[in-house]
């Protein structure tokens, strides 16, 4: 088993299966794009492991707490995973992560997103570790497709595989 799945299996982490999109909603783009050493990946939301959206749903700071929100930010960081793993087939080709831009789902007086989105950045930095795992991050509030707390994208080098 690859390395950083072994560290998935050891935390007690799943993966989840894609995205089961709701009934008419249209999504025309590539969850991972691959270009050179890079991959791009589109902003994703919390999943269960069976690729349905995580409950709950809401604003952070008003239906859902900080607490919720990091937990969900983790999910997402997962979600990027599973997409990461279909598209390169391993986890360990992931050489360093470049980027994650956090979209926060908040009430109005909400502001402690940075703290929602710490969810994700340890998560990856506790499987990827301090060379490979840290990264340049935005993390700011907005309405959030489908309701789901937090949507991260992110960018990631990649080796040659």
């Amino acid at each position: 088993m690859a390395r950083i799945e072994a560290r998935l299996a050891q935390m007690g982490l799943l993966l989840p299966k894609p995205l089961q999109t709701p009934p008419n909603v249209r999504l025309p783009f590539a969850w991972v794009r691959v270009r050179g050493r890079r991959a791009f990946i589109s902003g994703h939301i919390p999943l269960e492991p069976d690729g349905g959206i995580a409950k709950p749903l809401g604003k952070v700071g008003a239906e859902i707490t900080p607490e919720q929100g990091y937990q969900a930010a983790g999910l997402v960081a997962l979600a990027h995973l599973a997409s990461l793993k279909r598209e390169l087939g391993d986890l360990d080709r992931v050489t360093a992560w470049l980027r994650v831009f956090a979209m926060v789902n908040v009430a109005p007086e909400f502001n402690e997103m940075p703290r929602v989105t710490n969810g994700y950045s340890d998560l990856i930095l506790e499987l990827y570790g301090q060379e490979a795992g840290t990264h340049a991050r935005s993390s700011i509030g907005m309405m959030i497709p489908l309701n789901a707390p937090v949507n991260c994208e992110a960018e990631v080098e990649i080796d040659g595989g």
